[in-house]
């Protein structure tokens, strides 16, 4: 055990790099197809029914798969996964685009691609998530997920303008082409260069069926203090988060005139803050208790939401939008990295899954119940309240014993 401990010390900056340029790579090149398609389907058809089914196909398998993702991230290679999981999305993006070569460009078909791509995304995240453990020493996971955050709303920021630039110049058939390039870019990165052992649980012959270990991992979940209620306040803070995340574009439409630019600009604020917090909170480190860092960014984000809906003024709005998200990498990094130093290795698969499926479910609910009373109620309403509920959430967050006692640094082992 020591052996591969000095290994990972030795060899883990490469190995990080190595990983999450493979990644960055993929994501980029899922992103552009993901903004293409939904531009494609909303000239082509102008139906928001239309868009609402794209994006139900875009969620609802990742919701399902989830936690079958997160079992086999504890009982495979997770390396292995992750390669067939961006081989899946892959091939599934060739055939759309020989399809489409051929003149078969059916809407439906974007429908199942959606889909396919949904459930490639619930195998590979719980297997990204718990392959870092493997990678990083724990001191230095709060860093790395911290600049991941960052990479991944550099995309966020960059893929809409670059999948527009490549819309208006050359066909969707093209823009199918370079995400297979880009998979297959990170997959041969992955296969050939990265050099990770396979985890223990995967190594060992498997003696458990699929459904028994993944029973194992609820059970594991509900006997977690901690994680029982680190899982509550996701729960419900992921619900009171809908208005924010889906009604804004509507409320500035409302409030401030349907111009194109002004929806452009908010998206832009919230993406150079999630840069910016992310580089932040990667330097920075966060406070010495996690869960401190945790409450501190859902204080600034319930203020914010409340903030959203009071201010008058348009450019008032974009700075608390692009303050709102600085305060999202200080929120995710330190929620990841507790899970990944918490939950023991075998688990760290199935816990991740869980995670998921709250992640995936909770905005959506949210959705149900605020969408229809937002043609009732003022949007502005909505999000006053919401972000008093946020801020009373983040102070019951900071006064749970169990969870704070969770969020202390662990004592330092005598490094040889």
């Amino acid at each position: 055990m020591s052996t591969i401990e000095k290994n990972l010390k030795e060899n883990w900056l490469k190995n990080i790099i190595l990983f999450l340029s493979s990644q960055t790579i993929s994501l980029f090149g899922s992103s552009l197809v993901q903004y293409a398609i939904m531009w494609h389907i909303t000239l082509a058809t102008e139906s928001g029914l239309m868009m609402t089914l794209y994006i139900i196909c875009g969620f609802i398998p990742t919701f399902f798969m989830s936690p079958v993702g997160g079992v086999w991230a504890d009982r495979y290679n997770r390396k292995m996964l992750i390669i067939l999981a961006d081989g899946l999305i892959a091939v599934s993006t060739l055939i759309l685009a020989i399809l489409y070569l051929m003149g078969f460009d059916a809407i439906w078909l974007l429908f199942v691609m959606a889909a396919v791509r949904a459930f490639g995304t619930g195998i590979q995240m719980p297997a990204v998530s718990a392959i870092l453990p493997q990678i990083v020493p724990k001191d230095k996971l709060t860093k790395v997920n911290g600049t991941n955050g960052s990479i991944q709303a550099i995309i966020m920021f960059v893929s809409p303008m670059v999948s527009a630039a490549l819309l208006g110049l050359t066909s969707i058939e093209i823009i199918f082409f370079i995400d297979v390039i880009t998979a297959a870019i990170a997959i041969f990165t992955l296969l050939f260069f990265l050099k990770i052992s396979v985890h223990e649980k995967a190594a060992e012959k498997q003696t458990t069926s699929y459904f028994s270990d993944f029973k194992q991992g609820l059970h594991y979940v509900n006997n977690h203090q901690f994680l029982k209620k680190f899982f509550m306040f996701f729960a419900v803070f992921f619900v009171l988060m809908a208005p924010a995340a889906f009604l804004t574009p509507l409320q500035v439409t409302r409030s401030f005139g349907g111009d194109e630019w002004r929806l452009a600009a908010i998206e832009i604020a919230f993406s150079i803050g999630m840069m910016v917090g992310g580089g932040i909170i990667a330097t920075w480190g966060g406070f010495e208790n996690k869960i401190k860092t945790l409450g501190f960014a859902s204080v600034i984000m319930g203020a914010c939401t409340l903030a959203l809906g009071v201010v008058p003024n348009f450019w008032v709005y974009f700075a608390f939008m692009a303050l709102f998200g600085l305060a999202m990498p200080i929120f995710n990094t330190p929620a990841t990295v507790l899970l990944q130093e918490k939950v023991e290795e075998d688990y760290l698969g199935r816990v991740f899954g869980v995670m998921g499926m709250i992640s995936t479910s909770m905005m959506p609910l949210g959705m149900l119940i605020f969408g229809p009373i937002a043609d009732i109620i003022k949007i502005e309403w909505l999000l006053v309240g919401t972000g008093i509920f946020i801020i009373i959430l983040a102070i019951f967050l900071g006064r749970n014993k169990v969870l704070i006692e969770a969020g202390k640094p662990e004592l330092k082992e005598s490094e040889g």
